[in-house]
């Protein structure tokens, strides 16, 4: 029996559909279907029931992959033995410095589980690479897009601050506020843009670079920050957030690559990633 047919088997059954599988195995969906179609004829039995949305295994199939997932493992387990060690798989993606370590961390779990052997160098976006994950204004007119995250910002503030009972924040009630200054970031320059032309005075207290330092400043009571509401600032619950009237500032981050990348293995496995 080909234990690479098995080996599709078993990707087609834990993905849910021939597309699926052939993204997580990083062939094409005819060699799948093929492979599937001969391990039917081989079993004489019919191992899924094709839907538009995907497939959904047969009694067969239920009966076949626990047995499969078994030949699969100890196949691997013969070839590690007579390995000097797995052939990596070299990728370099270019992170962007404001995504967030967890965001990171969890985006690097997921593409260890993708790629097999992955060996991952992170690299600045400006710097060459396979894939980055950047700002939407950050892609090259010759690259494609695809949108992952989007940052909504609103006004860090201490919690022992009186102002921050207040359930908006007003662009007068920012006048004088000891804020942290963050160089780069667009969304603090289009606001101190707006506060200069209705004549509010914008007070440094601070001046960083990163987010990570930002929201800590903001919890030690320093100064007040525009900053986006990561899901791990929210849950360290030392500071809090509020909107402010009349603001709205957001910013896109997602995958760009190259047309000529779009089948290579990172950019497909954060493909998948971020579509599902």
């Amino acid at each position: 029996m080909d234990l690479r047919a098995l080996k599709y088997f078993e990707a087609v059954y834990e993905q849910g559909s021939v597309s699926a599988a052939a993204r997580h195995c990083y062939v094409s969906q005819p060699s799948i279907t093929t492979a599937i179609l001969q391990l039917e004829q081989t079993l004489s039995t019919q191992l899924f029931n094709r839907h538009a949305r995907g497939v959904i295994p047969t009694a067969a199939a239920q009966k076949l992959y626990p047995y499969a997932k078994d030949m699969s493992g100890k196949s691997k387990t013969i070839l590690s033995l007579f390995k000097d060690g797995p052939t990596p798989v070299p990728v370099r993606l270019g992170i962007m410095r404001s995504l967030g370590a967890k965001r990171m961390s969890q985006l690097l779990t997921k593409l260890n589980d993708k790629i097999e052997n992955l060996e991952i160098t992170l690299v600045d976006p400006h710097e060459t690479c396979d894939a980055r994950v950047v700002l939407t204004q950050s892609a090259n007119t010759n690259e494609i897009f695809m949108p992952i995250f989007k940052d909504d910002y609103e006004l860090a503030l201490p919690k022992q601050w009186d102002i921050s009972q207040k359930h908006i924040i007003s662009l007068m009630d920012l006048d004088k506020l000891p804020f942290i200054n963050r160089n780069p970031c667009d969304a603090l320059d289009k606001l101190k843009s707006q506060l200069g032309m209705l004549d509010i005075q914008f007070q440094t207290r601070a001046n960083i670079r990163t987010i990570e330092y930002a929201w800590q400043l903001v919890s030690a009571g320093v100064g007040a920050a525009l900053l986006p509401k990561w899901q791990e600032i929210i849950d360290a619950d030392i500071i809090t957030f509020k909107p402010i009237q009349h603001v709205n500032f957001f910013k896109e981050i997602g995958l760009a690559y190259k047309e000529e990348n779009k089948s290579h293995a990172l950019v497909t496995a954060l493909m998948d990633i971020c579509t599902n």
